[in-house]
């Protein structure tokens, strides 16, 4: 029998394009799925599209007690504890899966038992869903090595990567602590408990949004990076180089939010910390050589 694949959606007020990242799962071209979407409270139409999908039988809809919103990672979590499958899929609500998704990586991880997690390529679309760019490029190459994931952080885990449901019963929950950057915590996690590998193939597709995320909402994602790497250096025999430059990217980003926000005074502060902390990757930056990730 082919493995079970339990695919994940958190949703909230995505009536837009809720039906478009439904569709992209049970149009898969690998037929053994169960389909867990978890509606966060939306106040718009979400809820009542995934009801009348849920009417089909397609699909399983789970809420909140008394449908409260409790964000992304209490969503999967419950998601997550549902979860029947051999191998676990998450989609953002906003986004779709390439057709052969899962079929093409099922076959990688039942062809590599010693792989926890397989992850493919993103091609970015805009809101009317033109394709952009593949995420990460076509250059890429996967060293298999937490320290590079931790320090720059290009994995995308929703939609992107396939996880033995093991793994995750390794390394637990999202943390629902966090309000942002719950994804790259829990893609390291994964990580650091089983090796993982990339198939250069586009394997969904990441709707970006005109609307910029707000100063607090980046103040927000940042300060909780810093949290996510304090404990993955108390988790995790990272290498110190690579610890002291990821502080130095979290303290440039502050460094940008508090700019932004006309706070000069702790925006130098931390800009000439991530200088001290990485100088030769803040030159290239200075000098446009590279973009921090």
């Amino acid at each position: 029998m082919k493995p079970l694949v339990s695919v994940l959606t958190p949703a909230y007020n995505r009536a837009a394009f809720i039906s478009e990242a439904v569709e992209s799962v049970l149009n898969q071209t690998y037929d053994n799925i169960e389909y867990i979407v978890i509606d966060d409270g939306s106040t718009d139409d979400t809820y009542s599209i995934l009801q009348e999908y849920e009417d089909t039988g397609r699909l399983r809809l789970l809420t909140h007690k008394n449908r409260q919103n409790r964000g992304q990672s209490a969503s999967l979590n419950l998601g997550l504890k549902a979860a029947t499958g051999d191998y676990i899929v998450i989609l953002d609500s906003d986004d779709r899966l390439h057709q052969h998704k899962l079929q093409k990586q099922v076959e990688f991880l039942e062809q590599n038992p010693g792989i926890g997690m397989v992850y493919g390529q993103a091609m970015a679309i805009d809101e009317g869903g033109k394709e952009l760019f593949p995420i990460p490029p076509d250059n890429h190459v996967e060293p298999g090595d937490p320290n590079r994931l931790l320090l720059d952080c290009y994995m995308a885990l929703p939609g992107g990567a396939m996880v033995r449901k093991t793994v995750f019963d390794c390394v637990g929950f999202f943390e629902e602590e966090f309000r942002a950057s719950q994804d790259h915590d829990m893609v390291i996690r994964l990580a650091e408990a089983a090796p993982f590998a990339y198939v250069k193939e586009t394997a969904f597709y990441y709707r970006k949004h005109d609307d910029a995320i707000s100063s607090h909402g980046l103040e927000r994602r940042w300060r909780a990076g810093f949290e996510i790497l304090n404990r993955a250096a108390a988790r995790y025999p990272y290498k110190r180089s690579t610890l002291r430059k990821r502080r130095a990217l979290l303290h440039f980003r502050m460094g940008q939010v508090y700019w932004k926000k006309g706070n000069v005074g702790r925006s130098a502060i931390h800009i000439l910390l991530a200088g001290f902390g990485d100088p030769v990757r803040a030159v290239n930056v200075i000098l446009g050589v590279e973009k921090p990730s």
